[in-house]
Protein backbone atom coordinates (compact mmCIF):
# COMPACT_ATOMS: atom_id res chain seq x y z
CA UNK A 1 0.00 0.00 0.00
CA UNK A 2 2.77 2.34 1.13
CA UNK A 3 4.45 1.67 -2.32
CA UNK A 4 1.23 2.11 -4.55
CA UNK A 5 0.74 5.72 -2.31
CA UNK A 6 4.61 6.86 -2.87
CA UNK A 7 4.21 6.03 -6.80
CA UNK A 8 0.76 7.45 -7.21
CA UNK A 9 2.41 10.59 -5.21
CA UNK A 10 5.49 11.02 -7.25
CA UNK A 11 3.74 10.79 -10.81
CA UNK A 12 1.28 13.61 -9.23
CA UNK A 13 3.68 15.66 -8.42
CA UNK A 14 5.46 14.93 -11.81
CA UNK A 15 2.65 16.39 -13.49
CA UNK A 16 2.25 19.30 -11.43
CA UNK A 17 6.00 20.14 -12.25
CA UNK A 18 5.15 20.01 -15.66
CA UNK A 19 2.16 22.17 -15.76
CA UNK A 20 4.00 24.68 -13.64
CA UNK A 21 7.35 24.35 -16.20
CA UNK A 22 5.15 25.02 -19.08
CA UNK A 23 3.20 28.06 -17.79
CA UNK A 24 6.60 29.38 -16.88
CA UNK A 25 7.77 28.86 -20.40
CA UNK A 26 5.20 30.74 -21.92
CA UNK A 27 6.23 33.69 -19.71
CA UNK A 28 9.54 33.21 -20.66
CA UNK A 29 9.31 33.43 -24.39
CA UNK A 30 7.51 36.52 -24.13
CA UNK A 31 10.19 37.83 -22.77
CA UNK A 32 12.94 36.63 -24.43
CA UNK A 33 14.90 34.74 -21.37
CA UNK A 34 16.66 32.44 -23.56
CA UNK A 35 18.50 31.05 -20.70
CA UNK A 36 15.48 30.02 -18.87
CA UNK A 37 13.85 28.88 -21.80
CA UNK A 38 16.74 26.54 -22.44
CA UNK A 39 16.80 24.79 -19.32
CA UNK A 40 12.91 24.69 -18.73
CA UNK A 41 12.96 22.94 -22.06
CA UNK A 42 15.81 20.49 -20.93
CA UNK A 43 13.61 20.16 -17.57
CA UNK A 44 10.51 19.06 -19.33
CA UNK A 45 12.13 16.13 -20.95
CA UNK A 46 13.69 14.87 -17.62
CA UNK A 47 10.25 15.06 -15.91
CA UNK A 48 8.72 13.08 -19.09
CA UNK A 49 11.12 10.41 -18.84
CA UNK A 50 10.76 10.41 -14.91
CA UNK A 51 7.07 10.18 -15.33
CA UNK A 52 7.82 7.38 -17.73
CA UNK A 53 9.94 5.66 -15.40
CA UNK A 54 7.83 5.66 -12.84
CA UNK A 55 4.31 3.98 -15.04
CA UNK A 56 6.66 1.68 -16.64
CA UNK A 57 8.81 0.90 -13.10
CA UNK A 58 12.27 1.50 -14.50
CA UNK A 59 14.09 2.80 -11.37
CA UNK A 60 17.08 3.87 -13.66
CA UNK A 61 14.65 6.83 -15.54
CA UNK A 62 13.59 7.58 -11.72
CA UNK A 63 16.99 7.60 -10.78
CA UNK A 64 18.22 10.31 -13.64
CA UNK A 65 15.09 11.86 -13.01
CA UNK A 66 16.27 12.41 -9.01
CA UNK A 67 19.85 13.44 -10.29
CA UNK A 68 18.69 16.13 -12.44
CA UNK A 69 16.17 17.52 -9.40
CA UNK A 70 19.25 18.45 -7.74
CA UNK A 71 20.64 20.64 -10.43
CA UNK A 72 16.79 21.88 -10.90
CA UNK A 73 17.13 23.37 -7.77
CA UNK A 74 20.68 24.79 -8.15
CA UNK A 75 19.32 26.42 -11.15
CA UNK A 76 16.36 28.18 -9.37
CA UNK A 77 18.33 28.93 -6.43
CA UNK A 78 20.76 31.52 -8.84
CA UNK A 79 17.48 32.85 -10.17
CA UNK A 80 16.46 33.99 -7.05
CA UNK A 81 20.13 35.26 -6.53
CA UNK A 82 20.16 37.31 -9.50
CA UNK A 83 16.43 38.52 -9.08
CA UNK A 84 17.21 39.53 -5.24
CA UNK A 85 20.76 41.04 -6.43
CA UNK A 86 22.78 38.85 -3.81
CA UNK A 87 26.52 39.47 -4.43
CA UNK A 88 27.62 41.15 -7.14
CA UNK A 89 24.65 40.03 -9.54
CA UNK A 90 22.26 43.10 -10.80
CA UNK A 91 18.92 41.93 -12.62
CA UNK A 92 19.34 45.91 -14.45
CA UNK A 93 22.91 45.80 -15.95
CA UNK A 94 23.66 41.75 -15.93
CA UNK A 95 22.01 40.32 -19.36
CA UNK A 96 22.88 36.94 -18.16
CA UNK A 97 19.46 35.13 -18.73
CA UNK A 98 19.17 36.75 -22.34
CA UNK A 99 23.18 35.27 -23.11
CA UNK A 100 23.75 38.53 -23.91
CA UNK A 101 22.01 38.68 -27.04
CA UNK A 102 19.09 41.20 -26.25
CA UNK A 103 18.08 44.42 -23.09
CA UNK A 104 14.95 42.67 -22.61
CA UNK A 105 13.94 41.92 -18.92
CA UNK A 106 11.34 39.81 -17.51
CA UNK A 107 7.77 40.07 -19.03
CA UNK A 108 6.35 40.13 -15.45
CA UNK A 109 8.32 43.79 -15.49
CA UNK A 110 6.01 45.20 -17.99
CA UNK A 111 2.78 43.06 -16.97
CA UNK A 112 2.62 42.97 -13.44
CA UNK A 113 -0.13 43.33 -11.76
CA UNK A 114 -1.13 47.11 -11.35
CA UNK A 115 1.81 47.97 -13.75
CA UNK A 116 1.54 51.07 -16.34
CA UNK A 117 4.46 51.51 -18.90
CA UNK A 118 5.22 54.96 -19.70
CA UNK A 119 6.80 55.72 -22.72
CA UNK A 120 10.20 58.35 -22.24
CA UNK A 121 10.89 60.84 -24.97
CA UNK A 122 13.52 61.70 -26.80
CA UNK A 123 15.45 58.40 -25.23
CA UNK A 124 18.48 58.70 -24.31
CA UNK A 125 21.76 58.21 -26.79
CA UNK A 126 22.55 54.70 -25.16
CA UNK A 127 19.12 53.33 -26.11
CA UNK A 128 19.48 50.82 -29.19
CA UNK A 129 17.03 52.04 -31.67
CA UNK A 130 15.05 49.13 -31.83
CA UNK A 131 13.99 49.04 -27.94
CA UNK A 132 11.80 51.48 -26.14
CA UNK A 133 12.78 53.58 -23.24
CA UNK A 134 10.01 53.34 -20.41
CA UNK A 135 9.09 53.78 -17.14
CA UNK A 136 7.06 51.49 -14.86
CA UNK A 137 4.95 52.67 -11.85
CA UNK A 138 1.84 51.95 -9.76
CA UNK A 139 2.64 47.96 -9.63
CA UNK A 140 1.15 45.68 -6.68
CA UNK A 141 4.11 43.16 -6.91
CA UNK A 142 7.26 44.05 -8.20
CA UNK A 143 8.49 41.66 -11.32
CA UNK A 144 11.90 39.85 -9.36
CA UNK A 145 9.36 38.95 -7.17
CA UNK A 146 7.06 37.05 -9.10
CA UNK A 147 9.92 35.69 -10.92
CA UNK A 148 11.19 34.57 -7.02
CA UNK A 149 8.30 33.15 -6.37
CA UNK A 150 8.02 31.05 -9.84
CA UNK A 151 11.59 29.44 -8.49
CA UNK A 152 10.42 29.19 -5.44
CA UNK A 153 7.69 26.86 -6.52
CA UNK A 154 9.95 24.75 -8.80
CA UNK A 155 12.21 24.12 -6.06
CA UNK A 156 9.36 22.81 -3.44
CA UNK A 157 7.80 20.48 -6.07
CA UNK A 158 11.49 19.71 -6.98
CA UNK A 159 12.63 18.49 -3.33
CA UNK A 160 9.06 16.71 -2.83
CA UNK A 161 9.90 15.22 -6.50
CA UNK A 162 13.41 13.75 -5.41
CA UNK A 163 12.28 12.62 -2.15
CA UNK A 164 9.45 10.38 -3.81
CA UNK A 165 11.77 9.63 -6.23
CA UNK A 166 14.11 7.78 -3.85
CA UNK A 167 11.34 6.36 -1.79
CA UNK A 168 10.38 4.53 -5.34
CA UNK A 169 13.37 3.24 -6.58
CA UNK A 170 14.18 1.58 -3.24
CA UNK A 171 10.97 0.04 -2.96
CA UNK A 172 11.06 -1.02 -6.91
CA UNK A 173 15.14 -2.55 -5.94
CA UNK A 174 13.18 -4.33 -2.64
CA UNK A 175 10.86 -5.61 -4.88
CA UNK A 176 13.21 -7.31 -7.57
CA UNK A 177 15.49 -8.42 -4.40
CA UNK A 178 12.88 -10.33 -2.97
CA UNK A 179 11.36 -12.15 -6.35
CA UNK A 180 14.76 -13.77 -6.71
CA UNK A 181 14.99 -14.45 -3.64
CA UNK A 182 12.17 -16.32 -3.25
CA UNK A 183 12.46 -18.15 -6.79
CA UNK A 184 12.41 -15.78 -9.44
CA UNK A 185 13.57 -16.49 -12.94
CA UNK A 186 16.71 -14.36 -12.72
CA UNK A 187 17.93 -16.20 -9.86
CA UNK A 188 17.03 -19.77 -10.96
CA UNK A 189 17.65 -21.18 -14.28
CA UNK A 190 13.82 -22.22 -15.84
CA UNK A 191 13.21 -25.50 -17.27
CA UNK A 192 10.20 -26.36 -19.37
CA UNK A 193 8.08 -29.41 -19.54
CA UNK A 194 9.47 -32.27 -20.46
CA UNK A 195 8.41 -34.23 -23.56
CA UNK A 196 7.54 -37.63 -22.42
CA UNK A 197 7.43 -41.09 -24.72
CA UNK A 198 4.23 -41.90 -26.34
CA UNK A 199 5.39 -45.24 -27.31
CA UNK A 200 3.49 -48.10 -25.79
CA UNK A 201 5.40 -50.85 -23.95
CA UNK A 202 4.46 -54.41 -25.41
CA UNK A 203 5.07 -58.10 -23.00
CA UNK A 204 7.74 -59.59 -24.53
CA UNK A 205 7.45 -64.33 -24.19
CA UNK A 206 10.39 -66.10 -24.80
CA UNK A 207 9.79 -69.81 -25.60
CA UNK A 208 12.23 -71.74 -23.60
CA UNK A 209 13.10 -75.36 -24.46
CA UNK A 210 11.67 -78.40 -22.47
CA UNK A 211 14.58 -81.47 -22.00
CA UNK A 212 12.41 -84.43 -21.77
CA UNK A 213 15.28 -87.14 -20.69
Amino acid sequence: MGYCSGRCTLIFICGMQLVCVLERQIFDFLGYQWAPILANFVHIIIVILGLFGTIQYRPRYITGYAVWLVLWVTWNVFVICFYLEAGDLSKETDLILTFNISMHRSWWMENGPGCMVTSVTPAPDWAPEDHRYITVSGCFLEYQYIEVAHSSLQIILALAGFIYACYVVKCITEEEDSFDFIGGFDSYGYQGPQKTSHLQLQPMYMQIPLDNN
